[in-house]
């Protein structure tokens, strides 16, 4: 089983565990950036910025899929940050 969990929805940030220190660390560095999240994924505005962080923090990971929520399936690490990437655009 894996150690950590990510899920997305609205092209954002919806829920996450991050027990592995490479997920945890890379946390870390996105808070450090200075990004703000909002509370509400529906709420939250996305920018390039936002986009990359989310996809720094797929890419480190200790599993091999997240879930999207509004679909309710798993999906790649790929795939997820395809979403990301593409979402309201």
């Amino acid at each position: 089983m894996s150690e950590d969990h990510l899920t997305l929805k609205w092209g954002t940030l919806k829920s996450w565990a991050f027990k592995s220190e490479r997920a945890k660390q890379v946390a870390e560095d996105v808070d450090k950036r200075g990004l703000v999240w909002s509370m509400s994924a529906m709420a939250q505005v996305m920018t390039p910025e936002h986009k990359q962080a989310i996809c720094d923090l797929i890419d480190a990971l200790d599993c091999d899929t997240v879930h999207l929520d509004w679909d309710g399936k798993d999906v790649s690490k790929e795939e997820a940050k395809k979403y990301v990437m593409e979402y309201r655009t």
